[in-house]
């Protein structure tokens, strides 16, 4: 009968940060990788997984620290998963992510930028203005956990506040915690979605039975006391109505196109407004739209980026794959007076060779696809007549992939790249980079 191994305690000198933010040594000759560590610390960790390739490990104590070690703000920090960099100050955290685009492009793309940009940074707290906490009764401790998940996925961070999420709903999490204690249906609560727009904040209860009188008129009560929009989903995204205000004005502006953009309380908007705002200027100053020339925006989502470039092109395109999304773009262009904007809906994964709108001739290209990349549309593309290609990233592997693919197989030059710093204390890369004949 075997024996259960004990965890394994070790020293090891920590010689780079992973791309989840992990610390990066040696044990044994086999790579570890040390969750709590940072680059160029002496620590002991014990360990806590074996892989094939490498082992895993966590900090029991830091022997000699980091210059660039610093105090993290939340008291949860280690506990919950949604920051694994608040004990890295935030200049190195900007530097670490540029190491990790650079080296993706390196490595996967086999490419290298002309020029690097300056990374584009804002506020590091209360930033986060989309988001969905986890909520989960539990019976032992007599209360309703409301939070990400902890670094283990399986149970929900118990959080009083966070504080990179803005502070109406940041500061409140213990408030709203208490409410849900107090509800009939606490146990049928599984998620709350929060959403800002420039005038509202909005929560969204996702609740699997009919909530009861008093669980509503506890609902408005508290939507009442705080100022928060209440919206309840009793099943699918088209079923998300408001509980309390009956009309919402959710909405952002972005001032230096003179652009408004409308949302629904589910919709993808940039988690971060100053520094979308910063996005958007950079990718048009990019791009450099001239007003006889039509540009093509691939995954377009509410016209984050295709509004703003009516105000400078010709003719603007733009094609995103949820048909709702399209529908408030189309809205967003007659609330904004654009009449030089189409929007269609289409499977970017799927064959649109036929579609009119790939048919037509671009000057200029801009992407911002999902974490797969856009390799599937750029390969249908007939990218002879475009001059230049902006590629907004969310995931710096699928861009180095698909930069390789442009300058191998298409003649493109990968002119420069940067990082956008969308997702402080977190390992998130937020990239663009533009390429040109």
């Amino acid at each position: 009968m075997s024996r259960r191994r004990e965890p394994r305690e070790f020293e090891a000198e920590v010689t780079d940060l992973t791309h989840d933010g992990r610390g990066v040594a040696r044990l044994d000759g086999k790579a570890v990788f040390i969750r709590g560590a940072l680059a160029g610390e002496t620590v002991r960790a014990v360990q806590t997984g074996r892989r094939r390739s490498f082992d895993e490990a966590e900090v029991l104590e830091v022997i000699q620290s980091s210059p660039d070690r610093v105090e993290p703000r939340c008291i949860h920090f280690g506990q919950c998963s949604g920051c694994v960099l608040q004990h890295l100050d935030v200049d190195a955290q900007i530097q670490a992510k540029q190491k990790v685009l650079l080296e993706n492009l390196e490595r996967i793309g086999h490419v290298q930028p002309a020029s690097v940009m300056p990374p584009l940074t804002a506020g590091y707290w209360g930033y986060r203005r989309k988001g969905r906490f986890s909520v989960r009764w539990v019976e032992k401790k007599g209360k309703t956990l409301v939070g990400f998940r902890e670094t283990n996925p399986r149970f929900v961070a118990d959080l009083t506040r966070c504080e990179v999420v803005l502070p109406e709903i940041g500061t409140r999490i213990a408030e709203i915690s208490a409410l849900l204690d107090g509800l009939q249906a606490r146990r049928d609560i599984p998620q709350i979605e929060f959403i800002a727009g420039d005038d509202a904040v909005a929560l969204v209860f996702r609740h699997l039975v009919a909530l009861c009188d008093a669980d509503r008129e506890a609902l408005v009560a508290f939507a009442q006391r705080t100022g928060l929009a209440v919206f309840l989903q009793p099943g699918g995204t088209d079923s998300v109505h408001p509980l309390w205000p009956e009309q919402v004005p959710l909405s952002f502006r972005i001032p230096a196109f003179d652009v408004e953009l409308g949302f629904q309380p589910l919709d993808f908007i940039q988690v971060n407004a100053s520094i979308n705002e910063a996005m958007i200027q950079r990718a048009i100053e990019l791009l450099d739209p001239q007003p006889g020339e039509r540009v093509l925006d691939l995954f377009c989502g509410l016209g984050n980026f295709t509004l703003p470039l009516a105000r400078r092109a010709g003719e603007v395109v733009g094609v995103e794959g949820e048909a709702g999304l399209v529908v408030r773009a189309r809205e967003n262009a007659r609330r904004n007076g654009l009449d030089n904007v189409a929007f269609h809906a289409a499977d970017l994964s799927q064959d649109q060779r036929q579609a009119p709108w790939m048919r037509d001739g671009v000057d200029k290209l801009l992407l911002d696809p999902p974490r797969s990349g856009a390799d599937a549309v750029l390969e249908q593309l007939d990218l002879g007549p475009v001059r230049r290609i902006v590629y907004v990233s969310c995931h710096p592997a699928s861009l180095a992939r698909d930069a390789g693919w442009l300058v191998r197989e298409r003649g493109f030059r990968l002119v420069s790249a940067g990082v956008m710093d969308m997702f402080p204390h977190t390992a998130h890369v937020e990239s663009i980079a533009v390429f040109e004949r």
